[in-house]
């Protein structure tokens, strides 16, 4: 358990609900830039562009996304697939784990907090990275887009993360970097920090988020500060 100092008084906090692309991996921009290397190959304008909208949801919703984008003769399940083995090659050559992950996580089990991830990919993947990174045994609960009705930008996952470690929002914290996952949290009514990555906040996070910070070690130092 830790305490943590909010305008409204002291909060104790017994849950840590993390994002995973953006904030565990800097996955969103590892999969942009191959996103980008593809749609160079077959000459596909302004992939950046598209891919910047697709950031913080599910795979279904960005898929209609992409077909909004480009229209619906866009090869999408060819794209996703050459977009994918080239991610995947990426991701094995470099593990892009973010600056300050594992000292949080130690920080944090050090306290006997509880630890979710709630991410819009799917559970397998999400198994495999942390995995992969030998981070999975930090976390007690893994939650998903797909175990959830609403996703990101409605609070159905950060609230499924909360139901599952038996605990109330008001005793939760989330991590995110995204727009849609800010939304959610601040619709969830948890407290939340933003760590921006591809996206910077604009005036509605500066809203939403209740503290931004430049990193996962600023959220450490910030936990131990308050």
């Amino acid at each position: 358990m830790i305490n943590i100092k909010t305008d409204k008084g002291i909060k104790a906090i017994s849950t840590v609900i993390f994002d995973m692309d953006g904030v565990i991996f800097d996955t969103e921009r590892l999969y942009i830039e191959s996103c980008v290397e593809i749609g160079k190959k077959y000459n596909i304008k302004d992939v950046e562009e598209a891919c910047y909208k697709c950031i913080g949801v599910t795979s279904e919703a960005s898929a209609r996304i992409m077909l909004d984008f480009y229209g619906e003769d866009f090869p999408l399940e060819k794209f996703r697939d050459e977009v994918y083995e080239l991610f995947k090659k990426s991701f094995e050559e470099k593990l892009p784990v973010k600056m300050g992950v594992a000292e949080l996580l130690e920080f944090l089990k050090d306290r006997e907090v509880r630890i979710a991830i709630a991410s819009s990919t799917s559970k397998s993947g999400v198994d495999r990275e942390l995995t992969q990174a030998g981070l999975r045994k930090y976390f007690d609960a893994i939650i998903c887009g797909d175990m959830v009705e609403r996703s990101k930008p409605e609070p159905d996952i950060f609230l499924k993360a909360a139901e599952v470690l038996g605990s109330n929002p008001e005793e939760c914290i989330v991590i995110e970097d995204s727009f849609n996952g800010i939304r959610a949290a601040h619709k969830a009514g948890i407290f939340c920090f933003m760590v921006p990555d591809i996206l910077q906040p604009d005036e509605e996070m500066q809203e939403k988020a209740s503290v931004i910070l430049g990193s996962l070690d600023e959220v450490r130092d910030y936990l131990k500060d308050n």
